[in-house]
C-alpha cells in the first residue's frame, strides 16, 4: 500500500461521519502509535535517501482531519515527535537495520490504518 494511501484509507473512514466520543476512545490508542510511525517513517526515509516532508505531510492531514482539541493534538505531536527522535538518537547513517526499521514501520502502518478504517470508519 502506498504511503498516501495509509493515511487516506483511515482519512476516509472516519471523516465519513464523525464518531460518538466514546468511539473516539476506542481508536485514539490506535491512532497516537500511527502518529509516532509517521515520526519514524519522516526521520528514516530522509535518512535513507528519500528527501522531503511527506511524512510530515501525512501527519498535518491526520490532524486536520481529526480536528483535535488543544490537548489531544499535543498528544499527537508528541507521539510524532516521540517515533522521530527514537530513531534520531539511533542512527546517523543509513544502515540495514535502518531500512529494516523502514520495511516494519511501513507494515505497521499499513495494519493500523487499515484496522481503524475496517473497525471504525463507515
Amino acid at each position: 500500500m502506498a504511503r498516501t494511501s495509509i493515511i487516506l484509507a483511515v482519512l476516509v473512514g472516519l471523516t465519513a461521519a464523525k464518531p460518538a466520543a466514546a468511539v473516539e476512545a476506542a481508536y485514539e490508542q490506535d491512532l497516537l502509535r500511527l502518529a509516532e510511525v509517521l515520526g519514524s517513517l519522516h526521520y528514516l526515509r530522509n535518512l535513507c535517501g528519500e528527501s522531503g516532508d511527506a511524512w510530515r505531510k501525512e501527519m498535518e492531514q491526520l490532524l486536520e482531519t481529526e480536528r483535535p482539541s488543544e490537548a489531544r493534538k499535543a498528544k499527537f505531536v508528541a507521539s510524532f515527535n516521540r517515533g522521530y527522535r527514537s530513531f534520531e538518537t539511533v542512527y546517523s547513517t543509513c544502515t540495514s537495520s535502518a531500512v529494516e526499521s523502514i520495511r516494519r514501520y511501513m507494515k505497521e502502518g499499513e495494519a493500523l490504518a487499515r484496522d481503524v478504517a475496517t473497525r471504525y470508519g463507515n
